[in-house]
């Protein structure tokens, strides 16, 4: 959900799932309005690879901060998210160039916490997406992702790359947080379990 300043509130939830999980015929839950609203009937496939920055003693996600550089998608370009309260994060968002540098107005926002610090790279991601977006009541809109994930950690010498695959439910609209609790009971019911980490990175890192 974007605000007048441009910036995006951020509310999902989200799933770990083994690479046999089936993900249900959501469009048949009750309430949910039963239809689907991004291409059809048809889920959309789009591929991700979002490199990560932090500085050398992971200051930002000690403060459960994330900041990425992501291609792919279509709101490719720097994300910065803030913790707001749980399962909801402010997302500031900042344009491509091809300078690679973290753009001034997303450091400004984390500097008190950086103290001076570079940013560096220290993962990188590549995810295969498959999303269905569900419409609900009035403008409700859920968009549910079935990611498969493929992530190395920079810096380390003994460092595998690691693969997963979970399910992010996002409320899409104002209307539509309540819509994730049903969403969620239905993914939980086909073996899908909440997830034990924060954010993607945060698994990479071992963090929680």
């Amino acid at each position: 959900m974007t605000s007048s300043s441009g910036d995006y509130l951020e509310t999902e939830q989200k799933y770990d799932a083994g690479a046999d999980f089936v993900l249900p015929d959501l469009d048949r839950l009750a309430g949910i309005g039963g239809r689907r609203a991004v291409g059809g009937s048809d889920p959309k496939r789009i591929y991700l690879s979002a490199t990560y920055f932090d500085t050398e003693g992971l200051d930002l996600i000690k403060h459960k901060i994330t900041l990425r550089r992501r291609v792919g998608g279509d709101d490719e370009g720097w994300h910065l998210k803030l913790p707001v309260r749980t399962d909801t994060r402010k997302e500031i968002r900042a344009p491509l160039d091809d300078s690679g540098r973290v753009p001034a107005r997303l450091a400004a926002q984390v500097e008190d916490i950086t103290a001076g610090q570079s940013l560096r790279p220290i993962a990188i991601l590549d995810t295969e997406r498959t999303v269905v977006t569900l419409a609900g009541p009035g403008d409700a809109l859920v968009e549910v992702a079935d990611d498969r994930v493929t992530a190395i950690r920079f810096g380390e010498t003994d460092s595998e790359p690691m693969s997963w695959r979970e399910i992010e439910v996002e409320a899409k609209s104002p209307g539509a947080a309540a819509m994730l609790e049903p969403v969620g009971r239905a993914l939980r019911e086909a073996g899908a379990r909440p997830s034990a980490s924060g954010s993607k990175l945060a698994r990479v890192l071992g963090t929680g």
